[in-house]
């Protein structure tokens, strides 16, 4: 251990730091590869291993996606809303613009790469004072969409199994009770693989990432191939040209509506940020594993629909069939009884992987606010367990709000359902906040890291802020209106958002805005510290008597 503490440079490191413009910097009394320093000079230790590469970080986010088991949980609101050319150019139109919003995460994961993301982000970010209370917005709207997550995956994967039951054994009929305690099934056994340590889930969801592919590829092939209907495809002027209007707006508006498939199979794509501080060369590795992810999902996820659009036959035996699973009923209309169901369990494999990956990013969020104070209970959930060096406590903190949140179920199908929406919204809002506060306060005081967008930052963020200030207030529409608008046709999304996030919001005006400053560093650092002939000199006040510290190159 050397005598000397070496004061990180912030400015040599390209990280825009919680210590900007405040005459701080942190300090390390070791020597520390790249890595650490720049989690140092954002002012964190490092607590956990770095055994993620480029590549597991994409799988996480990947599997996260789960482009196929993820359009299927929402194929209601692509093909429902706007009917086959709905969901094709919806998936062209939306998927181009969440594109500006994958580059302008990244940009800011390369500046900022920390467990805390897009929370950390904003308070960076925010006009002078404002800093806290930025943070705070962002990070509840990040952790609602992030611990939603495990259970809408969940309830879904719950009944695709169930319903696949159903078709197997047309005597079994699918009970409320037994969708919810599956689900809790389902949610304790990723969080018993979640717990591991951080090379087991890497390597974990490298064979979700390979079996998300492999199911996709399967069924982009075998449903055209292999469709029982004569003709086997439908006419391209159809899938092009005919939108299917499903709701009760106009047509315009209900192809905006079913952007919401596009957008809540999109959206797992910030898990490379969240998990940056596990990662190995994370400025770099982590915003190309988001850009990675953003670019295979649009263009595997279009085949996808493609495959889709040229098949389906009857829109409303999907949307509204027997069993209450569109994929489900797609695949048996498709390729018939014993071939649909087996396509059918594929997905159903392919969805586990999405909820498990969907419990690791979520967990290093928890992890991330209760490190800095932010959650009830952080003292117990910011701990990292001795042994595998993972959040263990976060985990499960996660996984008992699924399950909390899965009782919405037994209120009403339109309940569980707006857990759907909420997810997505949720997720783009918390994404947005510090693009525009990157755009439209702090300008040319951002400090970009190696990767950035160069003289495109402007345009990118712009355009990205732009198309999440349109979509988000669509996507809170029911499809229903006026005498046909009631309990169970409403869209309880605003509700839902709107009540939690007021909460948090008259919590932190009582009594969070007296304690909770942001980000809380934990790593020696230097209090205004002054260089008197090219020596740094340590505040009393931190290090007792002044010591002499050595500026790292």
């Amino acid at each position: 251990m050397s005598d000397l503490k070496h004061t990180v440079d912030e400015d040599g490191l390209h990280v825009t730091s919680i210590f900007r413009n405040t005459g701080d910097h942190a300090v390390l009394d070791h020597d520390a590869d790249s890595d650490e320093q720049i989690l140092v000079a954002l002012g964190y230790k490092q607590e956990m291993k770095r055994d993620f590469s480029i590549w597991s970080s994409f799988s996480v986010s990947f599997s996260i996606l789960g482009l196929l088991p993820s359009i299927a949980s929402t194929l209601t609101y692509n093909l429902g809303y706007s009917g086959p050319a709905g969901a094709v150019w919806g998936w062209i139109v939306a998927g181009f613009f969440i594109q500006f919003v994958v580059l302008a995460m990244a940009e800011l994961c390369s500046s900022m790469p920390t467990a805390g993301g897009l929370y950390y982000a904003s308070a960076v970010l925010a006009p002078e004072g404002w800093g806290p209370f930025c943070s705070w917005v962002t990070g509840w709207s990040n952790f609602l969409g992030q611990v939603t997550g495990p259970c809408s995956v969940n309830y879904a994967l719950a009944s695709m199994i169930l319903t696949a039951v159903e078709i197997a054994n047309p005597e079994f009929s699918m009970q409320t009770y037994q969708v919810y305690l599956l689900l809790v099934a389902l949610l304790i056994f990723e969080g018993l693989l979640t717990m591991n340590a951080t090379k087991f889930i890497g390597h974990l969801n490298i064979i979700g990432t390979a079996a998300n592919l492999i199911v996709l590829i399967i069924f982009v092939i075998w449903l055209p191939v292999g469709s029982i209907n004569t003709p086997k495809t439908n006419d391209s002027h159809y899938v092009w040209t005919q939108l299917v209007n499903g709701t009760e707006w106009p047509t315009g508006f209900a192809f905006l509506m079913g952007f919401l498939s596009v957008i809540w199979t999109m959206s797992g794509y910030d898990a490379p940020f969240h998990l940056s501080e596990e990662c190995s060369n994370a400025n770099i590795a982590s915003p190309r594993a988001i850009v990675m992810t953003g670019q295979l999902g649009l263009y595997l996820g279009f085949a996808c629909i493609l495959a889709i659009a040229y098949t389906v036959t009857d829109i409303q035996d999907v949307v509204n069939g027997q069993y209450g699973q569109p994929m489900g009923s797609l695949c048996l209309q498709v390729l018939g009884q014993k071939a649909g169901l087996a396509m059918f369990c594929l997905n159903i494999i392919a969805q586990f992987f999405v909820g498990q990956g969907c419990t690791v990013a979520s967990s290093r969020v928890v992890f991330a606010y209760s490190r800095d104070g932010a959650l009830p209970g952080s003292r117990w959930l910011k701990m990292i367990n001795k042994r595998t060096k993972t959040p263990v406590n976060s985990v499960w903190f996660v996984l008992i709000i699924g399950a909390l949140l899965g009782l919405l179920m037994f209120a009403s199908p339109v309940a569980i359902g707006a857990v759907f929406s909420l997810g997505a919204i949720a997720q783009y809002i918390a994404f947005i906040v510090p693009v525009a506060l990157k755009l439209f306060v702090v300008g040319d005081k951002f400090r970009p890291g190696p990767w950035n967008l160069g003289r495109w930052s402007k345009p990118v963020g712009v355009v990205a802020v732009a198309w999440v200030a349109l979509i988000i207030p669509v996507l809170c529409f029911p499809a229903v209106k006026g005498q046909d608008l009631n309990d169970l046709t409403m869209n309880y999304t605003c509700l839902i958002y709107g009540g939690v996030m007021s909460l948090s919001l008259i919590w932190y005006a009582i009594d969070a805005r007296k304690w909770f400053k942001g980000p809380r560093i934990n790593v020696d650092h230097l209090i205004h510290a002054q260089v008197v002939e090219g020596v740094a000199m340590i505040s009393d006040e931190i290090a007792g008597p002044a010591e002499i510290v050595k500026k790292m190159e």
